[in-house]
């Protein structure tokens, strides 16, 4: 069966718009408590999440009711980030973990994701199970196996207790400035409270959510206002956070950002000088700039490419052996640590960089020079299919040729929007715009 609900991060749409409504939610919630709730019994659990969209009140309640109609006792977290998902449900033995979210999406927006109860997000296999089970008739339990739902406090709490236990220098972020921006997102309480916790002065922006401002003009999706907020307090380091906060970028002490490639190369050279980097290898998608494989072959590591989506990162991660993962959008997947991309926990193991080796931030955002690269996005409508049409497979096939193997051409579909993306990398700048340029036009008129 194809799935067609799920994409590469779980469900994700227009908030009210199928397939991100009340109707659907409820029906995902009892087929997926069908699927984990095999055995009858009442004592099974799902934790649920959410990040600060207005939709998430909608999204929750009808999850809640299709779950507990299927026997499944559910514990409401409030906004929490995504990685506190996935570390509770193992922490507090759910059976399955939810976090209702479209991360770096505009608020209009919203999706669900599904963690399994080891606290990784489930598999292809897995999803595609509980879609079967969506075009049947789900069974309800019966009246008196009804479950139920309550809130948790301090799920927050216990979240920002365990992040504080990955920083190995406790007490040596004081005389630190931390710009701390949380995009009005799911980290915008738990975020600043860790970095003051461990002593930092902390500058926070993006920290007044009102259900729809996340990542609007702020956040890894819009660096400018952490970047000014860098330069206007004289901070030490910049820390955006996405919606959920699952990715991060890294802003030095003149504004200068590190995307994920930078940071991963860092990660990735100090744990193998301390002999803690598995197998020797880094594991990144697709998209990963060329200048980071070179970066990584000049120290005798390998990279491990995946298809995009930090889930197929964290897949060949498990099925290798590897503990550092992650994409150039700033997902950045530390299995020592999390079962999924923590933007707060990488930027603390940033700070601990800084903290360890005595250098300013802007002494190791730059790893490696970037091979230039070039992304743009072409939005398509429903029911067209402009990769298969005769003129954009035309433009590729000429643009592979004029590269001739002196570079990298990828063109995919978007796992989570209705987008063509189209992405080139290569020494020569010139030609790289009129290979991007060329495919980008062709993609339009098909489109």
């Amino acid at each position: 069966m194809s799935r067609k609900i799920f994409g590469t991060d779980g469900v994700r749409g227009t908030a009210n718009t199928y397939p991100m409504t009340a109707e659907m939610a409820l029906r995902l919630g009892a087929a997926a408590g069908r699927f984990f709730r095999t055995d009858g019994r009442n004592g099974h659990r799902v934790v649920i999440g959410k990040d600060t969209r207005l939709s998430g009140y909608m999204l929750e309640n009808a999850l809640t009711a299709g779950l507990t109609s299927t026997g499944m006792n559910v514990l409401l977290l409030g906004p929490v980030p995504t990685p506190a998902v996935g570390y509770l449900t193992r922490s507090m033995r759910a059976d399955l973990g939810i976090m209702i979210s479209a991360s770096h999406n505009p608020a209009h927006d919203n999706g669900i994701k599904f963690f399994g109860p080891d606290g990784f997000k489930l598999s292809d296999e897995a999803e595609t199970e509980i879609e079967e089970i969506l075009t049947g008739e789900i069974e309800p339990a019966q009246p008196e196996n009804i479950g139920r739902a309550r809130r948790i406090d301090d799920g927050r709490g216990r979240y920002v207790e365990y992040a504080k236990t990955t920083f190995p220098l406790r007490g040596q972020l004081s005389g630190l400035k931390v710009v701390i921006d949380c995009a009005n997102g799911a980290a915008y309480r738990a975020a600043p409270e860790v970095l003051w916790e461990l002593g930092a002065e902390v500058i926070p922006v993006g920290v007044t959510p009102n259900g729809h401002n996340i990542n609007d003009h702020c956040g890894s999706t819009h660096l400018e206002t952490a970047a000014a907020a860098v330069v206007a307090h004289g901070a030490d380091l910049g820390i955006s956070l996405d919606g959920d906060a699952d990715r991060v970028m890294i802003l030095d002490e003149n504004g200068k950002v590190a995307d994920g490639d930078q940071i991963m190369a860092l990660f990735a050279a100090r744990w193998a000088e301390s002999g803690r980097l598995s197998g020797d290898a880094l594991v990144a998608t697709v998209m990963s700039n060329l200048g980071l494989e070179r970066f990584l072959r000049s120290r005798g590591l390998r990279l491990e490419r995946t298809a995009v989506g930090d889930r197929y990162v964290v897949e060949r991660m498990r099925e290798g052996g590897f503990n550092l993962g992650g994409e150039q959008s700033g997902h950045i997947v530390m299995t020592d640590y999390a079962t999924t991309g923590d933007g707060l926990i990488a930027g603390l193991q940033f700070l601990a960089a800084m903290a360890e080796t005595g250098k300013r931030a802007s002494e190791l955002v730059r790893q490696f020079d970037t091979v230039p690269q070039m992304l743009k996005n072409v939005r398509y409508g429903v029911g067209t299919e402009p990769l298969s049409a005769a003129n954009v497979q035309a433009a590729i096939t000429g643009a592979e040729a004029r590269l001739n193997g002196s570079g990298r051409l990828l063109i995919r579909k978007s796992g989570t929007e209705p987008l063509i993306r189209v992405m080139a990398e290569c020494e020569d700048e010139a030609l790289l715009a009129e290979i991007v340029d060329g495919i980008v036009q062709a993609v339009e008129s098909a489109a």
